[in-house]
């Protein structure tokens, strides 16, 4: 079979091509991909090529396949998951393998899978590992999404708080606690707004801070303070830009006791240094942005560290179990991964998004794979509907959805574009 994806050869070096799927084995699964997002990690695959530590030495002969939040159909079940998996099923992927000790990734390590292609191969040690996991829920970029709210579930899940007096960690976010998300406009924040608001465990308090005020606008018109309200939380967004004292602000809103649990989902010496300066006792900080640079470092309150039980975690990626969590509350309609999602593309515009995603940080990008269309702001529908009336029905759709994209956004455009 023909498919159709965006290799890496090198550093830098993307190239959308067609060529010849194998045949697939007794113990592999042939799945049509229908959605993927892209992850700053591809972007940093891509950038480093060999020198990533899941990327191959040899992709300059054996290119592998990008993109690894995936979603789609089943196509060919080989006879050893006949039974656990048939063709027609709906699918999501949790790319972390860890497989025998190994890095190895799809989206990152194997010619024949990965999430930007139209059809892919599905390697053996993904289902050994309960890593294909079926998808009952109507929208195919829910399932996309669910890998990167995994990585948001898993971090709440990881902080922690001690109980004094014993050795006992207790893991999770405090239930009915103080929650601050630093730099928790971009796409990731707002997923992390919308789970803190919907999970088992939720906090009386989310304070949701940024430097950027467009970005605030929008995260309040999705989040209503109101709407949090009526579910016991109070949720205040708050500029610290310009603020002389924001770790003081901050503290105030807490009535000078601090944060029981602060995520910092930004890289910023600055972001961390706050986060820990807001901690109240036992208050822990997650570090969930993942910088590029080695030596990145910030300062901490190591007097805090010793007599109010502060301490610091950081998360990258979600498990298993996260994926899930994420997937059937998507399903049940506890959470909206769509507030993430800022652009729509086709597979042609992938490869020069990936390269160019720190230049356009905005939110995350959905590709559709079978399609060709370039990249395009969802709040950019308006306009180029004046030109092809297909962004004009997109438009429509996604106005009346608070700007976000939807099931029936996607249906009209699986259905429409192209013709």
């Amino acid at each position: 079979m023909k498919t159709r994806a965006v290799r890496l050869y090198g550093k830098k070096d993307l190239r959308l091509e067609e060529f010849d799927l194998p045949e697939i084995k007794n113990d592999e699964i042939l799945v049509q991909v229908v959605s993927d997002s892209i992850c700053m990690s591809t972007y940093k695959a891509a950038v480093l090529g060999s020198d990533h530590k899941r990327v191959p030495k040899d992709i300059s002969e054996h290119p592998v396949i990008v993109g690894h939040e995936m979603a789609g159909n089943i196509v060919q079940v080989g006879e050893k998951w006949k039974d656990q998996f048939k063709a027609g099923q709906k699918f999501s992927m949790q790319p972390a393998l860890n497989y025998k000790g190994s890095m190895d990734s799809p989206g990152y390590s194997y010619r024949y899978c990965g999430g930007a292609a139209t059809y892919i191969i599905m390697p053996q040690e993904v289902m050994e590992l309960g890593c294909l996991l079926p998808y009952d829920g109507e929208a195919y970029y829910d399932a996309s999404l669910a890998e990167p709210m995994s990585c948001i579930i898993g971090a709440f899940h990881a902080s922690y708080h001690t109980t004094m007096g014993s050795y006992e960690h207790k893991m999770g976010i405090v239930e009915g606690g103080k929650l601050a998300i630093l730099a928790g406009a971009g796409p990731m924040g707002l997923g992390a707004i919308d789970y803190a608001l919907h999970c088992d465990r939720r906090p009386s308090m989310i304070v949701v801070t940024d430097i950027d005020e467009k970005r605030l606008k929008r995260a309040e018109t999705i989040f209503s303070a109101e709407e949090a309200k009526k579910d016991g939380i109070e949720l205040i967004f708050v500029n610290t830009k310009d603020m002389e004292d924001a770790p003081a602000y901050l503290r105030e809103l807490t009535d000078g006791t601090g944060f029981d649990d602060v995520l910092v989902y930004a890289p910023v010496k600055a972001a961390v240094e706050q986060g820990d300066k807001i901690l109240g006792r036992d208050g822990c900080l997650n570090f969930f942005a993942g910088p590029t640079d080695t030596n990145f470092s910030a300062l901490t309150n190591f007097y805090n560290v010793h007599y109010n039980s502060t301490h610091i975690v950081g998360t990258t990626g979600g498990n298993t179990n996260d994926m899930i969590e994420s997937l059937r509350m998507t399903e049940k309609n506890l959470i909206n991964p769509a507030v993430m999602v800022t652009h729509i593309g086709g597979l042609d515009s992938a490869a020069e998004a990936t390269l160019k995603l720190p230049d356009a940080p905005a939110g995350k990008k959905l590709i559709y794979t079978n399609l060709d269309m370039e990249l395009t702001a969802i709040d950019e529908f308006e306009e180029k509907g004046k030109t092809n009336p297909h962004f004009a029905k997109l438009a429509e759709i996604t106005k009346n959805n608070k700007g976000l994209w939807c099931a029936e956004a996607e249906r009209y455009l699986l259905e429409h574009w192209g013709k």
